[in-house]
C-alpha cells in the first residue's frame, strides 16, 4: 500500500468518524462507496471491511456518550437481542446476492431513509408497551438536561432485527436503519437515539463481521488505516452533536446520505 493511500485512509476515518459519530451511523454509508469506488472492491469486501471499521466507531462513539449520559441502556441491551442474529443472518446472505445487485439494494435503502428523516411523513404505531415502568424513560445527562420520553421498547425490539440484517447485509453498522427506529418508531428524542444507536451497534457489528470474517470478507490492512482516523474523529463528533439540535442532526444525517448513495447508484447501474 502506498503512503498516500495510508495518509488518505486515515483522514477518511477521521471525517467518518465525525459524521458517523454525529448521526449514529456508523459510518458504513461512506466507507463503502469509497472502498468500491476508489479501490474497486467487491461489494462483499466493502461491506466485510466497512463493518471492521464500524466495531472501533462504535467502541469509541460510546465511550464519548457514555460520558455524556444519553445512552438509554435498557432500550439499547433489549434492541442488541435482536440486532445481533439479524446481523450474522445478513453477513450470510451476501454470499448468496450478486454484487452489482448489492450495492443496487445499498443505494435505494439510503436514498428511502434519507426522505423518511427529512420528511414530515407520520406513520401511526401501535402503542405495545404498556407496563409504565417499561415504557416511561428519564435521562438527565452531564449538563443536567432531562431527557422524558415514553419508549415503545417491544416495538424497538421487534424492528431492531432489521436494523441488524442490514448491518450484516449492508456493511453499514446498522445506525441508517437503527436511528429512524429508535427515534420514530420506539420514541426516543433525536440525541439519545443516536447515543443509544451507538451502543447498539458495538454488539451487532462484532456479530457480523465475524461472519464476514469467516467468508473472507475483510481486507484487515484498510479497516486498521481507516479505524485509526475513526477512533480520533469519533470523539469530535459526539462532542459537536452536543451541541447542535436535533433537527440539524437529522437534516445532515439525511443530506449526507442522499448525496453518497446517488454516486454509489451511478456506479452500479
Amino acid at each position: 500500500m502506498l503512503p498516500f493511500d495510508i495518509v488518505f485512509l486515515i483522514l477518511l476515518g477521521f471525517l467518518v468518524g465525525v459524521v458517523a459519530s454525529m448521526t449514529g451511523i456508523g459510518g458504513g454509508t461512506f466507507i463503502v462507496p469509497v472502498l468500491s469506488i476508489l479501490y474497486e472492491f467487491t461489494s462483499q469486501e466493502s461491506f466485510g471491511t466497512s463493518l471492521a471499521v464500524i466495531v472501533f466507531t462504535s467502541i469509541a462513539s460510546t465511550y464519548a456518550y457514555s460520558r455524556q449520559k444519553r445512552i438509554d441502556y435498557k432500550v439499547g441491551a433489549i434492541s442488541t437481542i435482536t440486532t445481533t442474529p439479524g446481523a450474522v443472518l445478513g453477513a450470510y446472505m451476501t454470499d448468496l446476492i450478486p454484487s452489482s445487485l448489492l450495492g443496487i439494494i445499498f443505494s435505494f435503502f439510503m436514498i428511502f431513509v434519507a426522505l423518511r428523516m427529512l420528511s414530515d411523513w407520520h406513520i401511526p404505531l401501535p402503542k405495545i408497551v404498556k407496563n409504565p415502568k417499561l415504557s416511561h424513560r428519564r435521562l438527565v445527562d452531564s449538563t443536567g438536561k432531562v431527557f422524558e420520553y415514553e419508549a415503545n421498547i417491544l416495538l424497538a425490539f421487534v424492528l431492531a432485527f432489521f436494523g441488524g440484517l442490514s448491518s450484516g447485509l449492508l456493511g453499514i453498522g446498522g445506525g441508517a436503519l437503527i436511528v429512524p427506529i429508535l427515534n420514530i418508531a420506539a420514541g426516543l428524542p433525536m440525541h439519545v437515539a443516536v447515543a443509544t444507536s451507538m451502543f447498539i451497534m458495538i454488539f451487532t457489528s462484532i456479530a457480523g463481521v465475524t461472519t464476514h470474517l469467516l467468508l473472507g470478507n475483510v481486507r484487515l490492512e484498510y479497516s486498521i488505516y481507516i479505524a485509526i482516523g475513526v477512533v480520533l474523529g469519533a470523539q469530535l463528533g459526539a462532542k459537536i452533536a452536543k451541541k447542535v439540535s436535533g433537527k440539524l442532526l437529522s437534516t445532515v444525517f439525511s443530506m449526507v446520505l442522499i448525496i453518497v448513495s446517488i454516486r454509489l447508484l451511478l456506479k452500479f447501474v
